[in-house]
Order: structure tokens, then C-alpha cells, then sequence
């Protein structure tokens, strides 16, 4: 509206404007509030989803360097066996 319709009205329908214009601004604020916590969830989410990865990939290598160990013991153990099936050859 412009400033000569505001005038021209009277006390009363400002008033019903002003508190019409309040309900507005408050629902705007409670739909900006729940934007804001669905977006704060969205993050602890995405932060835990990538702290999940860094620990499943974490978890791999441990994986990995426990199976080359149990793969270089056993290599060990038949080497060991090998010997002493050509020891008592001899």
C-alpha cells in the first residue's frame, strides 16, 4: 500500500494490518527456526556419515596389515617345516 491509502485508514484496520503483519512475521520465524534445526541434522549427519568412512577406512588397513602378518606367519611356519623335512632327509 502506499503511504496516502496507510493515511486514509483509520486507527482500527492499522492495527488489524499490524497484528496481521505479526502473525506473519512470527510463523516466518518458527518456519526459519525449524529450517535452521533440520539443516543443523543434516549436518551432524553428513559429519557422522564421513567420520564413519575415516573409521571403515581405518578399519581396512588394520584389516590389511593383520592379514599380511597372519600371511608372512604362515610363510614362516612352512618355511620352518620345509627345513626340517630336508634336515631329516639328510
Amino acid at each position: 500500500m502506499e503511504q496516502n491509502q496507510l493515511r486514509k485508514l483509520k486507527r482500527e484496520q492499522l492495527l488489524e494490518m499490524m497484528l496481521h503483519q505479526q502473525q506473519v512475521i512470527e510463523k516466518q520465524e518458527q518456519k526459519i527456526l525449524a529450517l535452521e534445526e533440520a539443516l543443523n541434522e543434516k549436518r551432524i549427519r553428513l559429519e557422522k556419515a564421513g567420520s564413519i568412512a575415516e573409521a571403515a577406512l581405518a578399519l581396512n588397513e588394520v584389516f590389511e596389515a593383520a592379514q599380511k602378518a597372519a600371511d608372512d606367519y604362515l610363510l614362516s611356519i612352512q618355511s620352518q617345516a620345509q627345513e626340517r623335512g630336508h634336515q631329516a632327509d639328510v
